[in-house]
């Protein structure tokens, strides 16, 4: 964390390192431990002299000690007085460096000569100038800003030079080892005496948390006198792995307008502030709750805090008003409620949704099947009819069915959203037993005759009622991972309407998923652009066998982001014995110990259901690394960005949403993005959910989430997120974060 605690210094708020106590319980224990003793006070580490050349020329030299370094752009001189009048300070060119959350800097080693030009007042013989600078220990250790005031005497014309030393105050001797102590003598910094050391974080910030209503609590921040904290850099989240509580928006008092150095014009408190937090609860029942609240102030005139951390337990009672599950609006992260969105608004919406997932790469397998069992039946329009009017009654009972279940889980409390059932690995590894099943069976190595109900026959040759059927909740079953434009808003106004209404909007989806076959099916002028049947179609349809080949094969990848390498051993060995039980099942058809030898298949069939219970009992994988220039998702580390003022782009993705896959191919890979994250100055976390991970649900249910992907960009200096679309581009990105560094 030292490491962490140096960009936090090098973004400016550095200055919070005023105890080195502090700096010790930063530390981290896998890097060398940064102990007080270990630094050399500030001005051994930075030398500064001063030497007046000229009434109109100053110069300004740093010696900086071997393992510390000095900021560039922390470096600057002003009159302090009206005796001189100066230019620009004029600085070499530095190192160039980039620091993760400060972005692209120079640095100065060893030493650095700064000219400072003006012009002297003809009456002046000496001159009050103020200098500030920062640096830092290559430890890992940043230093708070300085600030020396200078008294030089001006030379008359023709003058020997004048050096002058820094009047700083403060004794470097054993006695006074901190590096970071505020001087006993004479001003730095606006601080003078020791009766404005700075306070422990706790006595400089006082908060208290009491439940005031069931549905609401309300915070004490006490800022001690002389201290000041920032309204916009306070955040909330509840803690304790619960997402049925979440907070609402806090009623913030009147604030103070204030000029601050290092963060402009702010809203602060220097007095105590009350402030009422709602809750937004997902039931009444009686629960414990954890408010972490990230909050950061500063010394008046003196030094800054880094954000902190207060965490309060609290007794909630029963009662009080429950909210709708949280749902997911399009562009806002205001929830979408039934006032908002009319039920036929809702309606059109889900139905061009559904009708847009037929250009969905997850659906083009099942369709291409679906169009080869239309252009059989092109001999008759009553035949195209029946095909069409299967399959749009598998597709809406099955997202009638896949809605009912959502709907019921979230209501017994669990966030689930659309695409969910990817998140279990049985689910997975089944669908990749059915993908490869449909591919053998058009590559021609088996044909399940009506002894098993015709239902086999019907989902792989897709001729007759059953197989529409099928067809349609295979096509269902597809598309959950990808999310298309208009379905976030009518999942939305699902998931916050009545069962009988979630229902209609989840048939609509059905329908615009159904609508093309529909149409081909009762517009004889549609129908008869369809090619003609002929022996070509034995071919298309063992061509078609291989992108099911390579479903399954995603499906197995997805496994192995699930439970590792030990599931896809388990998964292809079940595959295995899934084809061995179809060839023999074939087989039989031609044997005369039919019997047996079919019996002999079953048992392989029944072999292949095995693995599904041992990868059941794998456990889930600890969480992936984060890859280079992302940040892993907590709920923590995106407070205390957010506590620092940083810019974030929060990305929810997962290995089974093509949506997000597609996104990630067409805007988050590419440099146009990192380098528009780059001039941003902004960090990009991502979270995983592949697997089940509460933090995240956690999350998503606080954005209103009904699935994923889920993108919030987070803006510079506090506020509430931007919710991007489902579908990225590169200028919806470029004007987010434009916005966002506002």
């Amino acid at each position: 964390m030292s490491g962490l605690f140096s960009g936090i210094a090098r973004a400016g708020l550095a200055a919070v390192a005023a105890c080195a106590l502090m700096l010790l319980a930063l530390a981290t224990p896998s890097a060398r431990a940064v102990d007080e003793s270990d630094l050399l006070p500030v001005d051994q580490a930075f030398v500064l002299d001063s030497k007046v050349v000229d009434r109109g020329r100053i110069e300004f030299t740093w010696t900086i000690a071997k393992g510390y370094y000095l900021y560039r752009e922390r470096m600057s001189a002003a009159a302090a007085d009206s005796a001189f009048k100066p230019d620009p300070l004029q600085l070499p060119e530095g190192i160039h460096k980039h620091d993760q959350f400060f972005g692209d800097v120079q640095i100065y080693h060893d030493h650095v000569t700064a000219i400072l030009t003006g012009t002297a007042a003809s009456d002046a013989s000496a001159a009050d100038v103020i200098v500030k600078y920062q640096g830092c220990a290559d430890a890992g250790v940043c230093y708070p800003p300085q600030k020396r005031t200078l008294h030089l005497a001006l030379p008359a014309q023709g003058s020997a030079t004048i050096v002058a030393a820094p009047d700083t105050g403060v004794t470097t001797t054993a006695a006074n080892p901190n590096p970071f102590a505020v001087p006993t003598g004479k001003s730095i910094a606006g601080v003078s005496g020791t009766d404005n050391l700075p306070l422990p974080p706790e006595q400089a910030f006082g908060f208290e948390a009491i439940v005031d209503t069931p549905n609401r609590l309300l915070l004490r921040f006490t800022p001690a006198k002389g201290y000041y904290l920032y309204r916009d850099k306070t955040s909330f989240a509840i803690g304790g792995g619960t997402s049925d509580v979440q907070p609402g928006k806090p009623e913030w008092p009147p604030a103070r307008q204030f000029h601050d150095e290092h963060f402009g014009d702010v809203a602060v408190y220097f007095d105590e502030a009350n402030v009422p937090l709602p809750l937004i609860r997902q039931n009444a029942n009686a629960q414990q709750i954890t408010l972490n609240v990230v909050l950061q102030g500063c010394q008046e005139n003196g030094i800054c805090y880094p954000p902190m951390k207060r965490s309060v337990t609290l007794a909630l009672p029963s009662g009080g008003q429950v909210s709708a599950p949280p749902i997911l609006p399009e562009k806002s992260v205001a929830p979408v409620t039934i006032a908002s969105v009319s039920l036929i608004t809702a309606l059109l919406l889900a139905l061009g949704g559904g009708l847009i997932l037929n250009l969905m790469p997850c659906v083009l397998p099942v369709l291409s099947l679906k169009a080869l069992s239309l252009v059989q039946s092109g001999e008759s329009r009553d035949r195209a009819r029946k095909h069409a009017l299967w399959y749009t009654a598998g597709v809406m009972v099955s997202f009638a069915a896949l809605g009912a279940i959502a709907i019921g889980l979230r209501q017994a409390g669990q966030a689930l959203g659309w695409g969910f059932q990817l998140q279990q690995p049985v689910v997975v590894a089944a669908l990749a037993y059915l993908m490869l099943a449909i591919g053998l069976s058009l590559s021609g190595l088996y044909q399940f005759g009506a002894g098993v109900a015709g239902v086999g026959q019907k989902l792989t040759e897709k001729s007759g009622p059953a197989g529409d059927f099928f067809t349609g909740v295979l096509a269902v079953i597809v598309a959950s991972p990808c999310t298309a434009p208009f379905m976030g808003t009518a999942l939305a106004y699902a998931f916050a309407a009545s069962t009988a209404m979630a229902i209609a909007v989840f048939l609509a989806l059905g329908l615009g998923l159904a609508l093309p076959f529909l149409l081909i099916g009762f517009v004889p002028a549609l129908a008869s652009r369809l090619p003609k049947p002929g022996a070509w179609m034995e071919t298309l349809k063992q061509v078609l066998a291989f992108p099911m080949y390579l479903t399954a094969a995603w499906m197995v990848s997805i496994l192995a982001a699930q439970r590792g390498s030990d599931a896809v051993l388990y998964v292809l060995a079940g595959a295995i014995a899934l084809a061995l039980g179809a060839w023999l099942w074939e087989l039989g058809r031609y044997s005369k110990r039919q019997n047996t030898v079919r019996t002999i298949a079953l048992i392989a069939l029944l072999v292949a259901a095995l693995p599904l219970a041992a990868i059941q009992r794998l456990p889930p994988l600890t969480a992936r690394a984060a890859e280079q220039g992302t940040v892993a998702y907590s709920a923590e580390k995106l407070a205390e960005l957010r506590g620092k003022g940083q810019i974030v782009f929060v990305d929810i993705t997962a290995d089974w949403c093509i949506t997000c896959k597609a996104n990630e191919r067409a805007v988050l890979s590419r440099p146009a993005f990192i380098e528009a994250m780059r001039n941003a100055g902004a960090v990009y976390m991502v979270g995983d959910y592949t697997d089940v991970d509460q933090p995240i649900t956690d999350f998503l249910a606080a954005h209103h989430a009904v699935g994923i992907p889920l993108y919030v960009v987070y803006p510079r200096g506090g506020g509430e997120g931007e919710v991007l679309p489902n579908i990225l581009t590169e200028s919806i990105v470029d004007d987010a974060l434009a916005r966002a560094t506002k």
